[in-house]
């Protein structure tokens, strides 16, 4: 066994405990396919997937923003009030902007955005990483992009898929966050949340000397 129930339950923050219960075997049965099988790998990759999915809340990427939210996370899109207001708490026309035309997407009208928003433990997204991703675990992901968010074994295999394809193992084994949150976020967004899952993940799984 990788992790048990408990210390998955004390990593989430003690939070969403039937989502824990969800993951376990998933992930006891899946990391070590990946070598994700020590405790500072799996320290990184709970400390990440953690924040993608709310603390094991999210299966789908949430997109229901206000004006205001628009604004703020996704400025270079709605950068004035005007067109945060016409899309404002409308989550599939916001996906469709803000993905468009990027990571394999189509254009606004395409529908791509929403279609291949985040979805699974690392909230994948983008028409070319479900592509792949399906390619990879050997699902017509294009077709059903809700397999990624249907069950607890895909959930977890998209998480490992993208974990290997990026080649976070190395990073993580050096103990360099940083540059897994940027190949994860692309940014450094929610990154001290991100510190945060990873200091407790490490105290609770005895990693020490790092």
């Amino acid at each position: 066994m990788i992790i048990t129930l408990e210390q998955l339950v004390k990593i989430n923050g003690g939070k969403n405990v039937d989502a824990c219960e969800f993951y376990i075997d998933a992930l006891n049965k899946n990391l070590p396919r990946y070598e994700i099988d020590t405790n500072l790998r799996i320290s990184h990759f709970l400390a990440q997937i953690i924040h993608e999915s709310g603390h094991l809340r999210y299966k789908k990427e949430n997109l229901n923003y206000s004006v205001t939210g628009l604004r703020t996370v996704f400025g270079k899109y709605f950068n004035n009030d005007a067109i945060a207001h016409d899309y404002a708490r409308n989550p599939e026309k916001i996906a469709n902007r803000v993905y468009a035309s990027r990571m394999g997407n189509g254009d606004e009208k395409s529908g791509d955005g929403y279609k291949y928003r985040g979805r699974g433990l690392i909230q994948l997204t983008g028409f070319n990483n479900y592509k792949e991703c399906g390619e990879g675990l050997k699902l017509d992901l294009l077709k059903n992009p809700d397999l990624l968010c249907e069950n607890s074994e895909v959930m977890v295999l998209s998480a490992c898929w993208y974990w290997k394809k990026h080649g976070l193992n190395n990073p993580a084994d050096n103990d360099a966050l940083t540059e897994i949150t940027k190949k994860i976020n692309g940014g450094l967004n929610g990154f001290d949340d991100r510190k945060n899952n990873l200091s407790i993940a490490k105290k609770v799984l005895g990693v020490s000397g790092i």
